[in-house]
């Protein structure tokens, strides 16, 4: 019979306890997650697009950046399973996906641009995808993850 004698046992019993506890208790790692995703996508909004957004034909200005509103209202949740950013704006998906905008009554939209107002059939939208991760946020949530398992393994 071979025999495996380990000898910091008790360091060893140790972390293994602690990992098998905190793999039930993940929700700290996801918090952490969704930070560094809500960070990600605050950058988009710095940089104007990560590659950069559609410019906007009718004046200057950084798209989806003039009022805030939008910026402001990324939010994250996060709980044991699951790390979330996202936003309850209702106009986000259009500037997300992109699309066309027809008016719901009438023959034509009619609104603002400026000092003047302007009738139309229809508005095109470009996306603008503001909801996304680069490469580089990809390698910031794995080391997320490291750094989790560091801790522990302390």
């Amino acid at each position: 019979m071979l025999e495996l004698k380990i000898n910091n046992s008790d360091k060893i019993l140790a972390i293994l306890s602690e990992m098998a506890k905190v793999t039930r208790h993940r929700e700290p790692l996801m918090r952490d997650i969704a930070g560094t995703m809500r960070k990600a996508v605050l950058d988009n909004f710095e940089a104007g697009g990560r590659p950069s957004w559609a410019g906007i034909h009718h004046r200057s200005g950084i798209p989806l950046n003039d009022s805030g509103n939008l910026k402001g209202s990324i939010q994250q949740v996060s709980d044991n399973d699951k790390a979330i950013v996202g936003t309850n704006e209702a106009y986000a998906a259009i500037h997300q996906f992109g699309g066309v905008i027809t008016p719901k009554k009438g023959k034509y939209l009619v609104f603002k641009i400026g000092d003047r107002w302007v009738m139309t059939d229809k508005v095109e939208i470009p996306a603008r995808p503001f909801l996304m991760l680069t490469p580089q946020d990809d390698e910031d949530i794995l080391q997320d993850v490291q750094d989790y398992w560091q801790s522990i393994l302390k």
